[in-house]
């Protein structure tokens, strides 16, 4: 299927490993050209120099943190400077940590409003001006099924990335006359080193290994098994494509069946 994106100029978030690094990888090997980011240098310039490797696609990478307003905007000047202009932009990030409600401290609080839901509003704020101008664009936001469904000691996430989703939402009837869609994607069990952290948290929680707390949670999802970050990254792929033209709005699980619920 030809998604004609080729040429078109992508942005992903936190891309020097997991979902974001195999979201870039996927883009570029559909012909984009792709600008990376992540707070080591060292991860996001090897990232950047495999997907060159790869795809002979051209490759724009920085270290930065996604949570500066002032990074946003001089990663925006790069692209515009080496690109001429940016059709696609992916939010990522890490997520908040675990914790009990009530134990959750007054900087937790504040720390995961600016990691997630404030790094998909500043990100948003910044590359919309380029989009509208050009009438074309697609933003893409990572968040989680918690916005489905809350998860067990993810008050954080469940609460910031409920926010994103009316965040996307709300810009989506706003940049639609643009012919920019707005979109939110909720992973379930993604085998990332997220993942693999919260897995360790249930491990001793339950009093078990890493494998057996994995285990359980994989019996909850109806393919049975764990996602790859390549299987979500397809997903990305087709929103961020022309083919997803008429998709807008919406908050799409990726989890395996993992969500039961009918909206």
């Amino acid at each position: 299927m030809n998604l004609w994106i080729k040429d078109k100029v992508a942005l992903v978030l936190a891309s020097s490993k997991g979902m974001g690094y195999a979201t870039a990888m996927a883009l570029a090997e559909e012909g984009m050209r792709v600008a990376i980011c992540a707070r080591t240098r060292a991860d996001v310039k090897k990232a950047a120099e495999t997907i060159e490797a790869k795809t002979k696609r051209p490759v724009i990478w920085r270290a930065l943190d996604v949570e500066k307003r002032k990074d946003a905007r001089d990663m925006m000047g790069v692209i515009l400077k080496e690109y001429g202009g940016l059709h696609v932009l992916v939010t990522n990030g890490g997520g908040p940590p675990p914790g009990k409600p009530l134990e959750m401290t007054d900087e937790q609080w504040d720390a995961a409003v600016t990691s997630t839901l404030m790094v998909a509003v500043n990100w948003t704020r910044t590359v919309a001006p380029t989009m509208i101008s050009q009438r074309w664009g697609r933003i893409i936001h990572i968040t989680s099924i918690a916005v489905k469904q809350p998860i067990d000691g993810l008050i954080l996430s469940n609460t910031m990335r409920a926010g994103v989703a009316g965040f996307s939402k709300t810009m989506a009837k706003e940049l639609a006359p643009h012919n920019i869609t707005v979109n939110t994607l909720c992973p379930g069990l993604i085998m990332t080193d997220r993942l693999k952290h919260l897995a360790e948290v249930r491990a001793k929680a339950w009093n078990c290994s890493v494998d057996e707390a994995l285990k359980k949670m994989t019996a909850e999802i109806p393919c049975g098994r764990i996602g790859t970050p390549e299987e979500f990254a397809g997903v990305v792929t087709f929103l961020a494509s022309e083919r997803a033209s008429y998709v807008t709005g919406v908050t799409l699980q990726v989890d395996g069946g993992a969500y039961r619920g009918l909206i």
